[in-house]
């Protein structure tokens, strides 16, 4: 299928708009990344999204995909030619859809809670939602990846990329906080696989730089800190 014109409107520090960079990096599709703040809410963004007026969006022949995990299920059907993001199998397929929607169901409220209280005002009974959350996928991690190296299984797949996006918010979390979220003792697999993935060679280049996200974090802090008094 052509990519002429395919465009993406997002922000490069925001890990829902990192999702569907991996798909479109690991399907290798050209694209234009249209940077803006989500914030101010552009006139092209509320065009493209009226409904929620958020990004990513999605530009595929000037026709708008909205939500992240909706726009990685289009790229994996539209271009069916490179390497298969969803399970191919029916049950398989639907597990990994379930996990992708408890980790923005369950798992990243429990995050926004944490970076919302500045990090160290965090109450112990977020964290320890989040540890179940992470346990909860631990488990699913054991189970989808039937010993191998992803959810996907020997390559990145959907779920690696529903997850992966906010590894390195995780890791702004516990920079903040002093405060390990992936410990080696309570999710021994994810912790493991957050390496692989940062390293592999499809993703590497496209995860996001903790240190970066938390000197982003802190600019909005301070703006929004301005913008109060």
């Amino acid at each position: 299928m052509a990519t002429s014109g395919l465009k993406l409107l997002g922000a490069r520090q925001s890990p829902f708009v990192n999702r569907v960079v991996m798909a479109l990096e690991m399907k290798s599709i050209d694209y234009e990344l249209v940077e803006m703040n989500r914030h101010e809410k552009p006139e092209l963004l509320i065009k493209s999204n009226p409904v929620h007026r958020k990004i990513p969006v999605l530009l595929h022949g000037e026709r708008p995909i909205c939500e992240s995990l909706i726009i990685v299920q289009y790229i994996d059907e539209a271009w069916n030619d490179g390497p298969t993001i969803l399970p191919t199998g029916p049950h398989d397929r639907a597990i990994a859809r379930f996990w992708a929607a408890f980790v923005d169901d369950k798992l990243v409220p429990l995050l926004g809670q944490i970076w919302a209280a500045g990090g160290e005002e965090a109450s112990m009974l977020v964290f320890e939602k989040t540890f179940e959350a992470l346990m909860l996928l631990e488990e699913a991690f054991i189970n989808c990846s039937k010993g191998k190296a992803f959810f996907g299984g020997d390559d990145v797949g959907y779920l690696d990329i529903a997850l992966g996006s906010f590894v390195g918010p995780i890791r702004v979390t516990e920079m903040m906080n002093g405060t390990k979220i992936l410990d080696q003792t309570k999710t021994p697999h994810l912790v493991g696989w957050a390496e692989r993935l940062y390293s592999d060679s499809l993703v590497k280049d496209v995860m996001l730089d903790p240190q970066e996200l938390l000197d982003a974090h802190k600019k909005i802090q301070a703006m929004s800190k301005i913008d109060s008094d």
